[in-house]
C-alpha cells in the first residue's frame, strides 16, 4: 500500500493567509508546496542561509521550483543598491505557502548573502551593474 508524504500542518484560524482548505479542496491542484512541512521548512532555510556561489544560489531556486512549485526572483531593486535590503526577492503568490514562510524564505536568502558579499557582487554583475560599458 504507497503511503502519502506528509503535509504541512495547518496555521491557527486567522494567522495566516494561505488559503490552505482551498488548495486542498480543488481537485487536481499542485499540493507540493503542502509537502514542505515546518521540519523541512527549517532545514531549507539553515541550506538558504549557507549559499556557497550564485551558482549555488541559481541551483536553490532551480530545486525549490521543480520541488515546491515556489517562484522566486532575484535581483537589483529598482532603487540604488547599498546594501542587502536593496536586492529585491520576490516569491510569486502561491496558495498554500503560509506567510511565514513567504517571509523567512527572502530573510535566509539575504542572511546568506551577508556571509557571503561576493555572491551579491556576483549576482549585480550580472545584472550588468559592475559590467564594463561597451
Amino acid at each position: 500500500m504507497p503511503t502519502t508524504p506528509p503535509i504541512r500542518t495547518e496555521c491557527p484560524p486567522g494567522s495566516c493567509i494561505c488559503e490552505r482548505e482551498r488548495l486542498l479542496a480543488t481537485p487536481g491542484a499542485d499540493w507540493r508546496i503542502l509537502m514542505l512541512t515546518r521540519e523541512e521548512e527549517k532545514r531549507l532555510l539553515l541550506r538558504l542561509e549557507s549559499i556557497s556561489s550564485l551558482q549555488d544560489l541559481r541551483h536553490m531556486q532551480l530545486r525549490m521550483a521543480e520541488q515546491l512549485g515556489l517562484s522566486i526572483t532575484i535581483g537589483p531593486g529598482r532603487a540604488e543598491v547599498r546594501t542587502m535590503r536593496g536586492i529585491q526577492i520576490e516569491i510569486a503568490d502561491q496558495p498554500g505557502l503560509c506567510r511565514k514562510t513567504r517571509q523567512s524564505i527572502p530573510a535566509a536568502i539575504r542572511k546568506g548573502l551577508e556571509h557571503k558579499p561576493e555572491i551579491a557582487y556576483a549576482l549585480l554583475d550580472a545584472h550588468d551593474l559592475f559590467g564594463m560599458p561597451g
